[in-house]
């Protein structure tokens, strides 16, 4: 790969649902054939958000190098114009190192912002949120759709989908196809072992001290930023004051969760250029295609 000009070195991309093993597949890759991780997470961004947005540890991210992460505080705004900026400058200095970047995550407007190279408009304006305020939740969330913008992790709240069309905006543009540099692949699970998957991830966040991390945040912030809508920390925040017990913040958590993944593969399966593989045959697979630089 050292013969091989910056321009030249791949795009991996590797995504999927919460939970699906995207990290460990990415970090042991990046490890073996030079990589560096951007991280393609709208809650991960958020600086001292680390539990409850099951951010890559610390010993993680000794492993090799990793982007996307802590870019903003959490009551600051950033878009998914922001990330693709973002994105794409890290893309073209990961590859003047030699290196290759590999864009890991779940939140498919940021990837495919990157992959279709997407342009988009200004929706945050007077007369659009006159216009969006007006709409049912069906119509926003229709309208999300037309315009290929994700919606929120609380999809039935009217406020929240008005504040993801307004964060986000509607793309004006984009590619048909994806940068021919790419390796994409998406990461299949078992339901059942997903949900499994998730329910052990619920357990451990309350180990590694969510509750603690939500207050700590809380009492700093404030509960009502945009970045509280995570499903951790709105759950912890019913738990909090009082309106749920232990086990059922937990359970609401997990449920969340999977409704989030669920979400997630609805949103990937539009890109029919993903390549559908379990964990073993995509470590196989972008191998194989790294291998052959």
């Amino acid at each position: 790969m050292e013969s091989r000009s910056a321009s030249q070195l791949p795009l991996v991309v590797i995504i999927g649902p919460t939970a699906s093993g995207k990290t460990d597949l990415a970090i042991a890759l990046a490890k073996k054939y030079g990589g560096e991780i951007i991280c393609a997470d709208s809650r991960t961004i958020y600086k001292g958000m680390d539990i409850g947005t099951a951010k890559p540890t610390k010993e993680e991210q000794s492993q090799v190098p990793h982007w996307g992460l802590d870019l903003v505080e959490p009551r600051e705004r950033f878009t998914a114009a922001d990330f693709k900026m973002y994105a794409n400058t890290k893309i073209e200095e990961i590859r003047q190192r030699g290196n290759i970047p590999f864009l890991v995550g779940g939140t498919g407007l940021y990837v495919d912002s990157v992959l279709f190279d997407y342009s988009f408009g200004t929706p945050r304006n007077n007369e659009l949120c006159k216009q969006l305020e007006k709409m049912s939740e069906e119509e926003l969330r229709f309208y999300c759709i037309k315009n290929n913008i994700e919606p929120p992790e609380n999809a039935k709240n009217k406020r929240h989908i008005v504040a993801a069309i307004e964060r986000n905006g509607a793309v004006d543009r984009k590619q048909d196809k994806p940068l021919n540099t790419s390796i994409i692949v998406g990461i299949t699970t078992d339901k059942t072992i997903l949900n499994q998957r998730i329910a052990v991830r619920t357990e451990q966040l309350f180990k590694n001290g969510v509750v603690e991390e939500a207050i700590i945040l809380g009492k700093k912030y404030g509960w009502n930023s945009e970045a509280f809508t995570g499903n951790a920390y709105r759950a912890i925040r019913l738990y909090l004051s009082g309106e749920i017990t232990e086990a059922e913040v937990k359970d609401k958590i997990t449920t969340l969760d999977r409704q989030l993944a669920k979400r997630q593969r609805t949103w990937f399966r539009r890109n029919k250029y993903i390549h559908w593989l379990s964990l073993d045959e995509a470590r196989l697979f972008i191998e194989d295609r790294l291998a052959n630089l």
